[in-house]
């Protein structure tokens, strides 16, 4: 910039002195010609002040400057074991659900429980009407005692040989028939109350006092919570990587709460509507908070590699040619600097991939500041971390 202004001055001069003589073109033309000339003056002026102040810097030490280097941090690469978890979504359901009913028909006389309550098994539930039963109870009574005497009175005439032998057996056949009569109406006077088939919370009450029950219709329904199993319907492509008896984790989002069970029981066919096929497994439920349909998450292990290099996956970049890369810290003359290594890479999970080839463990990877980085770029290290080793 300081030789340009000589060059406008002189210029100006020019033009101040311009010859009448000369045709606008003509001084357009000559103008042109010395401008030229002067930048091509200027350029070879620029390239011998330049290697002027090389050579001057590289004889005067204290001349130096410190070159731009980028603030990056690091963490060293380490192996460890890899392990990649599909989620499917399931759900909470109970084996132990049954229904209490009456085995007789009539009308409840009181029904002692509510939604909520918590019953034992034998527990009294409900007791229905059975004055029905009773009368016929009566009636049978009456018949059977006339019954009794008129065969006493058969029997008696049968041992003096006075009579026949039929009217003897027709008494004898009325009267064990009236007494098995007896017994059957007495053993439906048994069935009057309905107990609690299993211990349990009622779910859902389906009868109320006073309204008719008819034989075997449901009054109450009783669960029990006290062990229930998470189900899911898992793609059948996923069917080698999951056996019984194996560890998975299930989540309740609704509770914020994760826990270990064993798979304790596998589909033995596919669901042909959307090829699924069942993964229950059982889990105790003590405090009862694992209520049937809450929403749960199971993750099932499908993939595993021992001892794997294992990066973030956010830091594996791409080429426009297609190769990946990543940038670990080397050094040259100048110091620290960035080194491009193409590596190639393998099964990715939960933010992380893992490295096939190009790595080995043990590199420096550069983290924050790797994007835009070239190879070879100076660098300056504000922090490296170790990542935790779970091998």
């Amino acid at each position: 910039m300081k030789y340009l202004f000589p060059l406008l001055l002189i210029t100006v001069l020019v033009l101040a002195c311009q010859p009448e003589k000369l045709t606008p073109e003509e001084f357009l033309k000559q103008q042109e010609t010395l401008l030229k000339e002067k930048q091509k003056e200027l350029r070879s002026l620029t390239k011998v002040i330049g290697k002027l102040e090389n050579t001057i810097d590289s004889l005067n030490p204290e001349s130096e400057k410190e070159k731009p280097r980028t603030l990056v941090t690091t963490q060293d690469v380490s192996r460890k074991n890899f392990e990649r978890f599909i989620d499917i979504q399931s759900n909470v359901q109970s084996d132990d659900v049954v229904m209490a009913s009456s085995e007789t028909g009539g009308r409840l006389l009181n029904v002692s429980v509510k939604e909520g309550s918590y019953v034992r098994k034998g527990q009294l539930i409900a007791s229905v009407d059975m004055e029905a039963v009773n009368k016929q109870v009566d009636e049978v009574n009456k018949a059977l005692e006339l019954a009794a005497d008129v065969y006493d009175r058969q029997k008696r005439l049968w041992d003096q040989n006075i009579g026949s032998e039929i009217q003897y057996l027709q008494a004898k056949n009325n009267k064990e028939r009236l007494e098995k009569s007896l017994e059957s109406v007495n053993y439906q006077l048994t069935k009057a109350n309905v107990y609690a088939p299993s211990t349990g919370v009622v779910d859902m009450v389906f009868s109320k006092t006073g309204e008719m029950a008819g034989p075997g219709t449901p009054i109450v329904q009783i669960l029990n919570t006290g062990v229930v199993k998470v189900v899911a319907d898992v793609p059948e492509k996923y069917l080698k990587a999951i056996k019984r008896g194996e560890i998975v984790d299930i989540k309740f989002p609704a509770l914020d709460r994760e826990m270990k069970a064993k798979v304790s029981l596998i589909g033995s066919s596919i669901n042909p509507s959307n090829r699924t096929f069942k993964v229950e497994v059982n889990i105790p439920n003590r405090d009862g908070l694992l209520k049937p349909n809450l929403l749960a998450s199971m993750l099932i292990k499908d993939f595993s590699a021992k001892d794997a290099v294992v990066v973030p996956l956010e830091l594996v970049q791409q080429e426009v040619g297609g190769s990946f890369y990543v940038f670990i810290q080397d050094k040259n003359a100048d110091g620290a600097v960035a080194k491009k290594v193409i590596v190639e890479t393998g099964e990715s999970y939960d933010g992380e991939i893992i490295i096939t080839k190009g790595l080995k463990g043990g590199e420096v990877l550069i983290v924050d500041g790797a994007r835009g980085l070239a190879n070879n770029e100076l660098i300056q290290i504000q922090s490296t971390t170790t990542e935790e080793n779970n091998g």
